[in-house]
């Protein structure tokens, strides 16, 4: 007789159905487990042997054979001891045998037969509800799992003794409810930077549109803290963000007790990170940064720092909002929709743009186009705006507290990005939410410009030597400061504004 026990291994965010299927034997004593297994699924024969003991039942002294199909499909991670431990009690009767029907099951056993968190718990309720099957998981991610659906039959039980008590109906276990994470440690605030006009200017026009931001300047000028505020303008998640967004952070297993947050993510790595943890990688293909930050803020602050094929590996994921990692036996791909903030300083020693000062190394201008050649033009060309931070003084560090804060321009940029959301539905293309995800076609058609604003764009790209992409990202740009002023066309002020943030930009690329 065979059991079968339903599960599944993950792809990328995508759950895959995988059948455990446990057949016990006469002849040799063994525990095998075939099927493509990594090693923490090999090491699952120990856990389950030493999960049943704690749990009153013994192995039978038998040739104990566990599948998982389909055996060319990698199987990795351990979140498969559960439907093993599932299977084996049905083969030797300790539960009845069609008790498991219906149900998907995940989770990982603790040696004394406790059931512990896994990660990847969202995708898989999602894929068990689409197959119409219910849900067996851990307990502490039993309100993870119930955001799939509220129909979705839901066993999330502490120990194997629970399940085993519900099934035979001496104890019955409550649905979990869903989990939505407080709101925490408030968000810093823009009332808390003097002066910088200009960059809040840019950062509020970034935030309305989804745009990458560079911004350059001398230690100590604000360019952290006004990455840093970007979140607090931002607009909360949407419903069907929020689930993509859970679904890449429960694979990664970031989902503490099963919460979730409508806070737009914000990443901000460390210069040394590696191509395979910003891209994602690894053994296991796990997500990076990119994914982590999908429809939130990468921030990469000494963007100088970071070495060069690191940054040049984001080139394909700014343009197609997805990162594909390629390994010998399998290929995921994860969403990768992220919006760029960097941060950077003029040279090496970072005050070479201030008056007065000659650097000890080598002439300014020379120290300048040094530090700044360690950017690729390809890369500075997918930054939407560029712009100079200059040093605060002291006027302005005593003085009194700005009146506009965060809460003020949230609200323009809600406005602004209501306003983007309902035309790009109105053209059936309901996916597209900020003019910085529009592809290039559709900007030609919604950024209509008048005839000065033709012109000007004309005589601009021949000027400064526009490419296509950078052509079309100064079109989206005009896009948004059009729509934060609330008007149908495209008119020559927005353009020009819009214009003048690629000054620095190409003044870079022509440096490197």
């Amino acid at each position: 007789m065979v059991v079968r026990v339903a599960t599944v291994a993950f792809e990328g965010i995508e759950a895959k159905p995988v059948d455990v299927q446990v057949q016990i034997l006469g002849g040799d004593v063994k525990f095998n487990v075939v099927g493509l297994a990594d090693k923490a699924v090999g090491e699952s024969r120990e856990r389950v042997r030493a999960a049943l003991n704690a749990s009153g039942l013994a192995l039978p002294a038998k040739r104990i054979t566990v599948n998982l199909a389909p055996a060319d499909m990698p199987k990795e991670g351990s979140h498969y001891d559960l439907p093993i431990a599932l299977g084996v009690m049905a083969a030797i009767g300790a539960l009845p045998s069609d008790c498991l029907n219906g149900y998907t099951v995940i989770g990982e056993l603790a040696l004394d037969g406790s059931i512990t968190s896994v990660a990847g718990v969202l995708p898989a309720a999602i894929a068990a509800n689409a197959m119409g099957n219910g849900l067996i998981c851990p307990f502490d991610a039993g309100p993870e799992a119930a955001w799939a659906s509220a129909d979705l039959d839901i066993l999330a039980p502490r120990s194997l003794i629970q399940l085993a008590n519900h099934f035979r109906g001496t104890q019955v276990m409550a649905r979990p409810r869903p989990a939505l994470r407080g709101p925490g440690v408030p968000m810093p605030d823009l009332r808390d930077i003097k002066g910088q006009e200009s960059a809040k200017r840019a950062l509020e026009i970034a935030a309305a549109g989804g745009h990458h931001l560079l911004m350059n300047g001398p230690p100590g000028s604000g360019k952290s803290m006004l990455a840093q505020r970007l979140p607090s303008i931002l607009p909360p998640l949407t419903p069907k963000e929020l689930l993509e967004v859970s679904m890449i952070h429960s694979v990664a297993g970031m989902l503490a007790g099963g919460e979730l947050t409508d806070r737009r993510p914000f990443r901000a790595p460390h210069h040394s990170a590696s191509m395979a943890a910003l891209v994602g990688g690894g053994v296991k293909a796990k997500p990076g940064e990119v994914s982590l930050a999908h429809h939130g803020v990468l921030f990469l602050d000494e963007l100088p720092e970071f070495h060069a094929p690191v940054l040049d590996s984001l080139r394909q994921p700014i343009e197609s909002g997805e990162v594909a990692i390629s390994r010998a036996n399998h290929r995921v791909v994860y969403p990768a929709r992220f919006q760029v903030v960097a941060a950077m300083n003029p040279c090496r020693c970072g005050h070479a743009t201030e008056p007065g000062y000659a650097c000890k190394r080598m002439p300014n201008e020379r120290c300048i186009a040094s530090y700044q050649a360690k950017l690729s033009g390809p890369l500075l060309d997918r930054f939407d705006l560029s712009i100079e931070v200059p040093a605060v003084s002291a006027a302005d560090l005593i003085l009194p507290p700005p009146e506009e804060g965060s809460a003020e321009v949230a609200s323009r940029v809600a406005a602004a990005r209501k306003i983007q959301q309902e035309r790009y539905a109105s053209l059936g293309l309901p996916h597209i939410g900020t003019n910085a995800a529009a592809p290039a076609n559709v900007i030609e058609t919604v950024a209509k410009l008048d005839g000065p604003a033709t012109a000007l764009v004309r005589d601009a790209a021949e000027r400064m030597h526009l490419s296509a992409r950078g052509f079309h990202r100064v079109l989206k740009l005009a896009r948004t400061l059009a729509d934060l002023d609330g008007a149908d066309r495209v008119g020559r002020v927005h353009l020009a504004e819009a214009l003048s943030y690629r000054g620095t930009s190409m003044q870079s690329s022509a440096a490197a």
